[in-house]
């Protein structure tokens, strides 16, 4: 996507813009000049084969990996905001995030309030409603007390998305969110989502599940550190360069109203 590209497009429908992004891990190079534009209010999934770059941009967009380039967060450069201001608008949600086992589901839930804390201040009314509404969001709520070392995977996995909720940003960056959760709760993220964008908010997910992938607004397909398509989850074109960059080894199909990935055997 070109720079006069990127100047039509309204800022204020813009989630998160990039140009020209670049970033390294070690000495390697692992993103190549990436642009692309996030749209506001919509769920965009990030999807591509092992080592294609997709959690590198995610952080990248985050803010949380030096590189090059640009990236801006609700139309304000990333490079020149507090951390606070940036962490109030937008929520991370990382693979293999760790918490303190001895900290309660609760209490981990609470630590996304940070942002609206001031320092070393109680936490007041608004920030335990947030959090309790995280936690019941999650269905994580019925083990508020217990200490996070007690969980399954799965369990830790919802009260960290908890957290991530509890924010109450604009935009959410969810990096493997389904990881460690059964069919059941991995549905109930995706209502989960669903709702978040109807409410406004910005969803951005990196997954391996393809046909979850598809459910989304949008679709980034990454090969090699570049962005090969970005387009609707019901194109044609969209379901060619998802084929393309897995080899054909999947092909997408029609089912139950769905799109689904299906190997090719």
């Amino acid at each position: 996507m070109s720079a006069q590209q990127l100047a039509r497009i309204a800022i204020d429908s813009i989630a998160i813009k990039a140009f020209q992004v670049s970033a390294k891990l070690g000495n390697v190079q692992i993103l190549h000049g990436i642009s692309l534009v996030l749209p506001r209010a919509r769920w965009t999934s990030i999807v591509g084969p092992n080592g294609a770059g997709k959690s590198t941009l995610l952080k990248v967009l985050a803010g949380l990996l030096a590189h090059g380039g640009e990236v801006a967060l609700l139309g304000q450069p990333m490079a020149g905001m507090r951390g606070r201001d940036r962490a109030r608008q937008l929520a991370w949600l990382g693979q293999n995030e760790s918490s303190a086992d001895d900290l309660t589901a609760y209490d981990v839930a609470m630590l996304g309030r940070m942002p609206h804390q001031a320092w070393l201040a109680p936490p007041s009314a608004a920030d335990h409603a947030a959090v309790e509404r995280a936690l019941q969001a999650t269905q994580a709520w019925d083990w508020r007390d217990r200490p996070l070392g007690q969980l399954s995977g799965g369990e830790r996995q919802r009260v960290l998305l908890a957290r991530a909720l509890a924010v109450e940003a604009e935009v959410l960056l969810m990096d493997e969110p389904l990881a460690n959760l059964d069919p059941p709760h991995q549905t109930d993220w995706l209502l989960m989502v669903r709702q978040l964008v109807a409410s406004g908010k910005t969803v951005v997910s990196v997954l391996h599940e393809i046909s979850f992938a598809l459910q989304a607004d949008e679709l980034v397909v990454m090969d090699q550190g570049c962005v090969m398509h970005q387009g609707a989850c019901n194109s044609v074109a969209t379901h060619r360069a998802l084929e393309d960059v897995f080899d054909h080894r999947i092909a997408i199909h029609p089912l139950a109203g769905q799109w689904v990935a299906l190997p090719k055997i």
